[in-house]
């Protein structure tokens, strides 16, 4: 064991832990560097002197299957792990007082819901949520698991073959309206690409795979929140002899020629054969690699479009609030104009849309007893002002919004309360201009057309994470850990053949 090469995994987010498994599993010896005092990344948890939990970042478990298959990779379920639940309704979202949708878990129903808003649209929903199924099981069974590295991947006939029904050319938001007219229902459908970091306008038809993601594999709840993912990951990698180095950021890569050979944090240099970088790529290239040894200048970096940041409230309150579940859009203000305004415009939000995440619907460890947990989201600009003023500002706007649905005064019961924007993004995370979700997922950064996982001048130094391929989201980012890893096993191994 002693003879293996040593590599080094920068950020322990879930990019950083699905590559520490993966390289352990192949008998590397792997430690990760974590900057922060605990592991999980965008994921962490935050616990109160008073009783909360919260989870910082992630809040919707899609895509079940990603998280399933990860684990299986190492002989496990997720039941190991963590207990989930189906969410029912899956969400909730918002039009107006008085008019709100629940999108339920049946798909049945769902399928009913759509016809008794919009005549015909049941059947519609149908032909949608077909071609939605063949896009998610082609990308995920041919396409996100590539590296991004050569267009001789895509040499497939099955995937060439379809290619024209995977619809990367198309428009999203021309695709929905193909189907459903309804803006309600339109709205429904266009929401998850927002977190995708484009407009629906500008965002490939390809991602309604996220559609049927969301509304057919269903919305799930890790009990004990996120966290539990991440510490069940840890787990995982612990078992597989993965050492943590907390509060430990990586101050410079040492090379020798094309080669990592070290880095330094602030205990000293560690002497290493490969390297993965699974924190901020731009922070990366540009604060720990020399000029000579970066993928991307500083104009490339500026010429991308990134997904959004965000604005949160961590609220705990000293009471139950009735009217919301436990994933609840309001969109009783124009999608249109929000999202003209993180990716056009770009400014602080006019009438803003918002997400309130309740967990202490569905699982009673996050707040106190007869308490709530109340987390909530507003989609804003990357490289957005930011200020105190701002967030009290906007704060007041969405509370009156939420008190006015709810019809109780929250703001008199909140015990808890912590803001968390655009500053702490970057001071966090070294996070690229305070985004939260990566690189907008359009089509001149789809696939190949992404940053590179591999360092061009560095023969064993990778890239994961959100701002590479596969792209934004937890899911993403789990397989985008499992690419890097592939590839520099692929490195050490065909190393060893030239040797030999």
């Amino acid at each position: 064991m002693d003879n293996e090469p040593r590599i080094a995994v920068i950020g322990s987010g879930f990019a950083g832990l699905s590559s520490a498994c993966y390289l352990a599993q192949e008998g590397f010896r792997v430690d990760v560097y974590e900057k922060n005092e605990t592991g999980g990344g965008r994921a962490r948890k935050l616990v109160t002197d008073n009783g909360y939990t919260f989870d910082m970042g992630p809040s919707w478990y899609w895509m079940p299957d990603v998280f399933e298959k990860f684990f299986s990779d190492f002989g496990y379920t997720t039941a190991h792990f963590f207990e989930l639940t189906q969410l029912d309704p899956g969400f909730s979202v918002v039009f107006g007082k008085n008019e709100v949708i629940d999108v339920p878990a049946d798909y049945q129903l769902l399928a009913d819901l759509f016809e008794s808003i919009e005549p015909g649209s049941g059947s519609r929903l149908d032909s949608f949520m077909a071609g939605a199924e063949f896009k998610y099981k082609t990308g995920m069974e041919k396409l996100v698991y590539k590296p991004g590295l050569s267009l001789l991947e895509f040499a497939d006939a099955d995937l060439i073959r379809g290619l024209f029904k995977l619809q990367v050319f198309s428009s999203f938001s021309k695709h929905v309206r193909k189907y459903f007219s309804d803006p309600r229902l339109i709205s429904l459908m266009e929401f998850p690409v927002l977190f995708l970091g484009a407009t629906p306008q500008d965002t490939p038809a390809l991602y309604s795979l996220m559609n049927y993601a969301g509304l057919k594999l269903g919305t799930w709840y890790p009990q004990g929140g996120f966290d539990s993912v991440i510490s069940g990951m840890k787990t995982v990698a612990e078992r597989l002899g993965v050492k943590f180095h907390y509060h430990e950021a990586v101050e410079k890569i040492e090379t020798n020629n094309d080669i990592v050979s070290g880095i330094i944090t602030k205990t000293g240099s560690k002497a290493i054969d490969g390297l993965i970088a699974a924190a901020d790529y731009h922070h990366v290239e540009n604060r720990l690699l020399k000029k000579s040894e970066r993928n991307y200048d500083d104009e490339y970096w500026d010429d991308r479009i990134m997904a959004p940041s965000c604005l949160i409230f961590y609220l705990g309150v000293s009471k139950k609030v009735a009217r919301l579940g436990h994933h609840t859009l309001f969109f009783d203000a124009d999608l249109n104009q929000h999202a003209n305004d993180i990716f056009k415009t770009p400014r602080w939000p006019a009438d803003p849309l918002f997400y309130v995440c309740c967990p202490s619907k569905t699982d009673d460890s996050v707040a106190p007893k007869g308490h709530e947990n109340l987390f909530i989201l507003m989609p804003l600009a990357p490289d957005s002002a930011d200020s105190e003023v701002l967030r009290e500002l906007y704060f007041d706007i969405i509370m009156e919004r939420l008190e006015n649905y709810c019809g109780t005064a929250i703001r008199k019961a909140v015990d808890y309360k912590r803001s968390y924007c655009v500053s702490d993004f970057i001071s966090d995370y070294n996070s690229y201009k305070g985004n939260a979700y990566g690189l907008a997922n359009t089509l001149m950064q789809t696939a190949n057309l992404k940053p590179s996982i591999k360092n061009h001048q560095l023969k064993n130094m990778f890239y994961s994470g959100q701002l590479t391929v596969p792209g934004p989201g937890v899911p993403p980012g789990i397989i985008s850990g499992k690419i890097a890893a592939q590839q520099l096993t692929k490195y050490f191994h065909h190393s060893h053949e030239r040797a030999i």
